[in-house]
């Protein structure tokens, strides 16, 4: 299945949201919806709008392979420990004291990109509430994972991981951390991402910006 956008993407990953929260009963509450920096914010714009949630962030980074950075040994938050993929580690001949220097400087990003996106405003409540984790798509579901625990660790009700396009081995992987996955596509050829989507531009800061303001102005205009 191939998405013409992120625009599209967001129209029916929204659609397979609402009919899981409606069969989870969170029709009937104000569920906060988590974007993933910075591919899974336009997507999860739609999703918010489509349940009517709140629509904040949650920044997780990557860490790569100091050869090959697109390849994905661990990833890590704003706090909390790093994760990493302790198989993969050993496949590449790396040791986590290896990797210090690479967990500071994506750490120090997540906190960069967490705090300007915010622009001041306090963090979510997420305690006690359904919160939905949204990304443009799932590969090896490192950064996910390391979203999702921490999500996890400030107790919601009901925690939902969801992405237009998803692979199957990582859609696995991360029932141990969400509650529910939510994939319109998990096509047992996967491939990148980027793969699975006609134009897949890549977003800068003023971009998420625009969305999150934008968002805002929705949801005061509702209010009205």
């Amino acid at each position: 299945m191939f998405f013409t956008d992120r625009t599209e993407a967001g129209r029916a990953l929204a659609a397979a949201v609402a009919e899981h929260l409606t069969a989870h009963g969170g029709a009937h509450h104000v569920p906060l919806v988590l974007g993933l920096p910075r591919g899974g914010v336009p997507i999860a714009r739609t999703v918010a709008a489509a349940v009517h949630g709140e629509l904040d962030v949650v920044v997780a980074r990557k860490i790569g392979v100091p050869w090959h950075r697109e390849l994905g040994v661990g990833a890590v938050t704003v706090d909390g420990p790093a994760l990493f993929d302790q198989a993969l580690l050993g496949q590449v001949g790396l040791r986590l004291e290896d990797l210090d220097a690479d967990v500071e400087r994506e750490r120090a990003e997540a906190r960069r990109r967490t705090e300007r996106y915010r622009g001041g405003r306090p963090a979510p409540v997420i305690a006690g509430r359904t919160v939905v984790v949204v990304d443009d798509g799932l590969a090896t579901g490192a950064t996910a994972r390391a979203a999702l625990r921490r999500v996890r660790a400030e107790n919601p009700a009901h925690l939902v991981f969801a992405a237009p396009v998803c692979a199957p081995q990582a859609v696995a992987m991360l029932g141990t951390e969400a509650d529910a996955v939510v994939c319109v596509s998990a096509p047992p050829e996967f491939r990148a991402v980027g793969f699975h989507y006609r134009d897949f531009p890549q977003l800068t800061d003023e971009q998420v910006e625009q969305e999150l303001h934008a968002a805002r102005q929705d949801s005061a205009a509702l209010r009205l």
